[in-house]
């Protein structure tokens, strides 16, 4: 254990979402004189985490689930005092509990529909264990829910889109961190202009990708549902994906939908093809990492999510522009370096993924998708946003910061060649991850490795994508028009 000096203080019953409560960690961490520190619910797996930073004391140990724990190591009393004073500042600020303009939340439900009477929508953010709960009683009093709480049982999963279904609502959840209801961005969303094409994503970063990808080409959405990553599972069986399509089915304002996610249970997948044979509107199907399936006439399958973008577009598809792949091969000296992939985004790593398979290209990853194989080859694709990486810090769409270690070493390393990111933008995202990552690469030689990234954005997004993107080239990086790009023109340099 570092030496210094060490302390936990508790906020019995009070509350905030994982997101908030990352941001302040971090922003506390960064004081001068501060090693650790932890803003964490007292539930006992995070009571694991704080033993096993040896910031587990007896206040910390007696918290509850419903209890906040600020744990702090410092390097002497001055810097812990800080430490405290600002974790409590930040707690006790007008925007801890709701959306930058936020100046007044209510307390409840009850509180809220009071003030809110037309309001058909709940954003349900608390413990795991009382998630369901809460979930549950903006359903009964004919809310559509988007449920961000994960760690909610499978049942109560099951259950909850059981009643959601019986009463014609949408359950968007659990582990729902992006949706686009209207026009409006919810969670972890980009802005997009409004248009005729639907998306139900059990997948966040992939609905956010496709999402951009239409709106840069000149399209736009009508609604991004998501559903949850298990929602396509066995146990769960499709229900909202289900309910998402019957509510896109009755919407004019769509005329197309797609589906995106990771390979779904096959008895779920016939379940969806056959509910899609029965709809009268064109569906694009991009399951990344499945194998082909049969569809009904009115439903294609895409490899990738740009693929999906363009077919929803009723685009042609195309390859990268070859000018991205000329200034790749320009610095690209290691005719045999391997590829190094550093994603905050799990299904734009796993897109990658798929794009390397079709490329015969062999990997590692901490995620992945069916069909890869284990191999010696060197290529490695990393989920920084996996819960090894994200256990106790924030996820590095909220802070990239998170990439710049693993990023260091894949620098410094003689056989990496190229090294593949994605910088993801948005509501909720970093306020400027170019320059976070343009910071880390200032004193790299730009030659070795090359360093080829994509932007998921639009230039309406809080950090407008077109400064972000002048970012990266000024830094030397090589920037895609998609992340599909960004891994074929990899894939491109490794075949010459």
């Amino acid at each position: 254990m570092s030496a210094g000096v060490a302390a936990t203080r508790t906020r019995a019953g009070f509350y905030l979402d994982s997101v908030a409560l990352m941001r302040i960690s971090q922003a506390v961490q960064d004081l001068a004189g501060v090693s650790a520190a932890f803003l964490t619910m007292g539930s006992p797996s995070n009571k694991e985490l704080l033993l096993d930073a040896g910031l587990l004391d007896a206040g910390a140990e007696a918290a509850g689930p419903n209890d906040l724990v600020i744990a702090v190591r410092a390097d002497d009393r001055d810097a812990l005092r800080a430490a405290f004073e600002t974790a409590e500042a930040a707690l006790s600020g007008p925007a801890t509990g709701g959306g930058e303009d936020s100046g007044w939340n209510p307390r409840s439900l009850e509180t809220g529909l009071r003030a809110l009477p037309a309001a058909n929508l709940a954003i349900v953010s608390v413990p795991g264990a009382f998630a369901a709960r809460e979930a549950r009683r903006a359903l009964e009093r004919g809310l559509n829910v988007m449920l961000f709480s994960d760690n909610v049982p499978v049942r109560e999963e099951v259950a909850l889109k059981a009643l959601a279904r019986e009463r014609g609502l949408l359950m968007m959840g659990p582990d729902c961190g992006t949706a686009i209801v209207a026009g409006a961005p919810i969670g972890f969303a980009n802005a997009v202009p409004r248009g005729d094409i639907g998306l139900v994503a059990a997948s966040g970063t992939g609905l956010q990708e496709v999402a951009c990808l239409i709106a840069r080409a000149g399209g736009g959405i009508s609604h991004g549902i998501g559903v949850g990553g298990r929602d396509l599972g066995a146990a769960v069986g499709g229900a909202m994906t289900l309910a998402a399509i019957d509510a896109l089915d009755r919407d004019e304002a769509t005329r197309r939908v797609v589906l995106i996610s990771k390979p779904p249970d096959p008895d779920t997948a016939r379940r969806i093809a056959d509910r899609i044979a029965a709809s009268p509107k064109r569906f694009t199907l991009c399951c990344i990492g499945m194998a082909p399936m049969d569809l009904p006439e009115n439903a294609r399958q895409a490899a990738t999510l740009r693929e999906a973008a363009e077919d929803a577009l009723k685009g042609a598809g195309g390859a990268e522009p070859g000018a991205t792949l000329r200034e790749a091969s320009r610095r690209f000296r290691h005719a045999k370096g391997s590829v190094r992939g550093l994603f905050s985004g799990g299904s734009l790593c796993a897109e990658a993924q798929a794009v390397l398979m079709a490329a015969g290209i062999a990997f590692v990853s901490n995620v992945p998708i069916p069909g890869a194989e284990d191999a010696s080859s060197g290529h490695r694709l990393i989920d920084l946003g996996a819960d090894e990486f994200t256990r106790g810090r924030p996820h590095p769409m909220i802070e990239p910061a998170v990439r710049d270690a693993p990023l260091k070493e894949a620098l410094a390393d003689p056989d990496v060649g190229v090294v593949l990111v994605d910088v993801v933008l948005g509501h909720g995202s970093h306020e400027d991850p170019a320059g976070r990552l343009a910071a880390v690469l200032a004193p790299h030689d730009r030659e070795a490795p090359v360093v080829i990234a994509s932007v998921c954005g639009t230039d309406r997004d809080p950090q407008n994508r077109a400064a972000q993107v002048e970012t990266l080239r000024e830094a030397g990086v090589v920037v895609a028009e998609s992340n599909a790009g960004a891994a074929e023109t990899a894939a491109a340099l490794l075949a010459g």
